[in-house]
């Protein structure tokens, strides 16, 4: 097995707050996959802005399932800007396919901030999760940065 792998599955054996996530991917966790069923019924760009905005303009402690959701928002903001990820999920792909929405200035600003704030160690819980393995910290935060690239 991979490094990255066995300490994923040591981590959900731990039982610790990553235990609903089982790779660093942006939709590798729970929380994500739960707010594509949200994304999924809507037909604009609000359930993307609210979760963008939540992890954007959080100032004291940005809690995991919030930066989970505004990864994945921002992973669709970099989609539909056409600079998709690897590896989206078919329902986003789907998503992103029938509503050809553009996306201005302001959104992708709100989507880059909204990731620096998250690979914050020290007012971030998910970053501070994701450094229990240096391993995965390191795959976590280079998609992240391979996610700010996406969204210039």
């Amino acid at each position: 097995m991979k490094p990255r792998v066995i300490a994923a599955c040591i981590l959900l054996w731990a039982g610790s707050a990553l235990g609903g996530a089982w790779d660093t991917g942006p939709f590798d966790n729970d929380d994500a996959l739960d707010w594509v069923w949200e994304l999924s019924d809507s037909n604009d760009l609000s359930v993307i802005e609210r979760a963008l905005q939540a992890a954007a303009e959080e100032s004291d402690y940005l809690e995991a399932p919030t930066a989970s959701m505004a990864i994945a928002a921002a992973e669709v903001v970099a989609a539909l800007s056409g600079n998709p990820g690897a590896g989206l999920p078919d329902d986003v792909v789907n998503w992103v396919k029938s509503h050809p929405i553009p996306v201005g200035d302001d959104l992708l600003k709100t989507a880059r901030q909204a990731i620096e704030n998250i690979k914050k160690a020290e007012t971030s819980e998910l970053a501070q999760l994701w450094s229990d393995s240096e391993d995965l910290a390191t795959a976590w935060h280079a998609d992240l940065d391979r996610l700010l690239k996406r969204l210039q």
